[in-house]
């Protein structure tokens, strides 16, 4: 774009620098919201692949559980049934190939406030209740997870006893 100004001089490369900054400005915008997605993606896909390990940790899934995990993915992140699908067959590769939780707790803890993180261990929890039993490896592994994520003894215990009573089981099964 040239513009003449009385004097003769072309205005096109005083406006070049603020076209230059205003398509700067967008691409860092459009940038930023791109990763903002990736990390929310990253996040979503650590807290299903930690809840597909309390499905799969005592040897079963129960119908039960499956249909636990769909709905707090669901809850949790207001997804379609499509998106939910596809977020289960990731985390279920992802926990396949992990070797720990420090994976998935990690990412967690960097994107989560102390709220959000209680949020995962209550999740945990109502996976681990979901077939009206808590076994063992189920109770290690919402222990293990609060420990990473930096959630108190007394919020993990508080939080089972609060899904506990909604789920209509014995707090200390």
């Amino acid at each position: 774009y040239r513009m003449r100004l009385a004097n003769g001089a072309e205005l096109c490369e005083t406006m070049a620098p603020w076209t230059t900054l205003t398509e700067f400005f967008e691409r860092l915008t459009n940038h930023e919201a791109r990763a903002g997605n990736l990390r929310e993606e990253e996040m979503r896909l650590a807290a299903a692949a930690l809840l597909v390990h309390a499905a799969v940790i005592d040897g079963e899934v129960a119908a039960e559980e499956r249909r636990k995990l769909k709905f707090l993915l669901q809850e949790r992140f207001g997804l379609g049934d499509e998106e939910t699908r596809r977020l289960m067959r990731e985390a279920e590769a992802r926990e396949e190939e992990a070797v720990d939780l420090y994976r998935f707790t990690s990412v967690l803890c960097a994107g989560l406030d102390q709220e959000g993180r209680q949020r995962i261990i209550e999740m945990l929890w109502e996976m681990a209740m979901a077939d009206g039993v808590v076994h063992e490896f189920e109770a290690n592994l919402v222990w293990r997870a609060a420990e990473l994520l930096g959630v108190s003894t007394r919020d993990r215990v508080g939080l089972r006893e609060r899904v506990a009573s909604r789920v209509g089981i014995e707090p200390e099964s």
